[in-house]
């Protein structure tokens, strides 16, 4: 197996997890909080999704998703476009309704769909290449996506957990 295949198959699984913490909630669901400063569904979905979009369109050298597609015009949120939700306080995060399930699956398709493509065009040696140079020791492509993949997954798993208190609830 290509690296490049398994970063694809773990990229797989945060989209398929996703959809399956987001299937059959309503938008109400999207935006419940067990308690007051907990983060909803929605704006977990929301920030992994940005933040995938932000630091693969980064290292593929092309605009992102959200912005080249229309997605932010779409979600209408109160925030710059270039908003990913990193370092939101907690009004910020209730400040983040999406309008719809059906709009986050979307805009989730969209930029897997990217991902994917992105994925598919490297070669174990193109995970080498620095992309951030700004940190002792520099950061490689190979890094950088892996750390996305974390940050994703703890997002997802987060979701799914809200998602079962909900339905618990």
């Amino acid at each position: 197996m290509r690296s490049a295949d398994l970063l694809r198959y773990a990229f797989d699984q945060v989209h398929d997890t996703l959809h399956a913490a987001l299937d059959g909630l309503g938008a109400d669901d999207l935006t419940h909080r067990p308690s007051p400063d907990a983060n909803p569904i929605g704006w977990l979905a929301w920030h992994l999704l940005r933040v995938q979009d932000d630091h693969v369109a980064d290292v593929a050298g092309r605009d992102q998703v959200w912005t080249a597609d229309g997605w932010a015009d779409r979600f209408g949120l109160p925030f710059p476009p270039s908003a990913t939700g990193y370092g939101f306080d907690a009004e910020q995060v209730a400040a983040v309704r999406v309008p719809s399930v059906d709009l986050l699956r979307d805009y989730a398709d969209a930029l897997h769909a990217r991902t994917a493509e992105f994925l598919g065009g490297l070669s174990d040696d193109d995970l080498d290449r620095v992309v951030d140079d700004s940190y002792d020791p520099p950061v490689t492509l190979g890094v950088r996506l892996v750390s996305v993949l974390s940050d994703d997954l703890q997002h997802v798993g987060q979701a799914a957990y809200v998602r079962g208190l909900l339905t618990r609830s």
